[in-house]
């Protein structure tokens, strides 16, 4: 199936730039060597901003590092680890003897404040796929020494920003199989109504991906732009009622920055006021002060920014696999395992599978360093 999917395309005739904004997407496509097929017949597919951890800002980096150094309990998610800040890493401020615990979802955070005396502060990280589940243990009265820092972000918001700073002609957009299951087909309509860009929600797997290019194909050929739904086995067009119900009880939207980006109308989810005493940027205001007083930005030579908008790639920044690497990052596109960086990265390191192998088991050689 994906050899005929993949001879459709080549009889297409195309030259197409598509956006996709999710960290598994992009590692189905370059583990499987998708990218490179997809080049070959004429669609170059471009990593968005859908890394939580690598649209986090530096500001709301030092946030946590702050509060951390100041003797708080952190509770967050590994890949936040090793994130450079402007003085080091949550891994050095460990080293250093801060309390900072590996958990492996908001459940865990609270299980942690219920076991200790210690304030604990969760860092709320992620799109509608996370966020739901830090609303519902906001909504079911943590305990009194729980609280979070939201770093939460929503999707629909930031890929208006993508369509309407107009830095990447864009011929259609794969959105992701893991927000939508939260949030539907529905918000993403507005993007083909007012921007004419073909879209498609698509899953993980490699003819999942491999579906989704050849549906936004054939609607660029057909001069269509509406938003076709690929993964039909978990998204539907309203998504998850519960879901979005938690969020929109726990949280508001209000506009915050995203690395790379300027500020974003309504993109991030701020908590609501009657949740304040569970607000980490509320209790511990005067701690977060200094944090708030000055501007950070990224690191000399960075261009995970660039990545963030689709208009560079890993592979075209200086310090990718020279400076920068998984030991020794310099930016989060080479920490967390769905950043561009880390990814090109890993599998530059390995042997894909061949879309065209004819045996079973053939392989095709991954990315060389540049």
């Amino acid at each position: 199936m994906s050899q005929k999917i993949i001879k459709k395309l080549e009889g297409m005739n195309l030259k197409l730039t598509l956006m996709h904004v999710c960290g598994t997407h992009q590692d189905t496509l370059v583990r499987f060597g998708l990218d490179s097929e997809f080049k070959r017949v004429g669609i170059d597919v471009r990593q968005g901003p859908g890394c939580p951890v690598c649209v986090t800002p530096p500001g709301e980096i030092e946030e946590i590092l702050v509060l951390a150094r100041a003797g708080l309990t952190i509770a967050v998610f590994g890949d936040v680890m090793k994130v450079p800040g402007a003085e080091g890493s949550l891994n050095d401020a460990k080293a250093d003897g801060a309390d900072v615990r590996i958990v492996f979802g908001v459940d865990d955070a609270v299980a942690l404040a219920k076991r200790v005396q210690k304030e604990v502060v969760f860092m709320g990280i992620g799109f509608e796929t996370t966020a739901p589940t830090t609303a519902s243990a906001l909504l079911s009265d943590p305990p009194a020494n729980f609280s979070v820092l939201s770093c939460h972000r929503t999707v629909p918001p930031a890929l208006e920003a993508i369509a309407s700073m107009g830095e990447i002609k864009l011929h259609g957009m794969i959105q992701p199989g893991h927000v939508s299951t939260i949030i539907g087909t529905r918000p993403y309509e507005f993007l083909s109504k007012k921007y004419k860009i073909p879209q498609v929600v698509a899953g993980f797997e490699p003819l999942d991906l491999l579906m989704g290019v050849h549906m936004l194909a054939v609607q660029t050929k057909e001069g269509r732009a509406e938003v076709q739904n690929e993964y039909t086995r978990v998204v539907h067009a309203d998504g998850n009622p519960r879901a979005i119900k938690a969020m929109r009880d726990a949280f508001e939207p209000i506009d915050v920055s995203w690395r790379g980006f300027p500020i974003i109308k309504e993109s991030g989810l701020a908590i609501k006021k009657k949740l304040e005493q569970h607000d980490a940027r509320e209790r511990f205001e005067d701690l977060l002060i200094p944090v708030h007083e000055r501007e950070y930005t990224e690191a000399k030579g960075c261009r995970c920014g660039e990545m963030l908008r689709g208009i560079l790639t890993s592979e075209e920044c200086p310090l990718f696999a020279k400076k920068c690497t998984p030991g020794s990052p310099i930016g989060p596109c080479m920490v967390s395992r769905e950043g561009s960086c880390y990814i090109a990265y890993r599998y530059a390191m390995t042997k894909r599978p061949s879309i065209g192998a004819k045996k079973p088991g053939s392989q095709a050689l991954g990315r060389t360093f540049p």
